[in-house]
């Protein structure tokens, strides 16, 4: 059960860096103005504004690892001694890395 949750909390976390995410959020901002005009106040506003930040730097930061994986992988790839395991690490759980990064 604990697998399962860590494996679907890492897949949010991909699934938040997608467009969809942003397309979700634009409708569910669309729908809130429809049934809900009058609430959607600066209060409002600024629940969205400070969602959709959160989304960019998500989607900021995921960007920024994929690319770094990607160098790390070709680099692996490239020395005549490295472990190839060591290249497909990163579709491991967090905790299972910590783990590998203590032994």
């Amino acid at each position: 059960m604990l697998n399962l949750l860590r494996r679907g909390l890492t897949q949010l976390g991909e699934w938040a860096a997608t467009p969809a995410t942003f397309l979700l959020v634009a409708a569910f901002t669309c729908v809130w103005f429809a049934v809900e005009r009058h609430s959607l106040d600066w209060h409002g506003i600024a629940t969205l504004l400070t969602l959709v930040i959160a989304l960019l730097i998500n989607r900021a930061t995921y960007r920024d690892a994929q690319a770094l994986h990607a160098k790390l992988d070709e680099l692996i790839k490239a020395m005549p001694n490295a472990r190839d395991r060591m290249a497909a690490i990163d579709r491991a759980e967090p905790e299972d890395i910590e783990r590998h990064r203590n032994r």
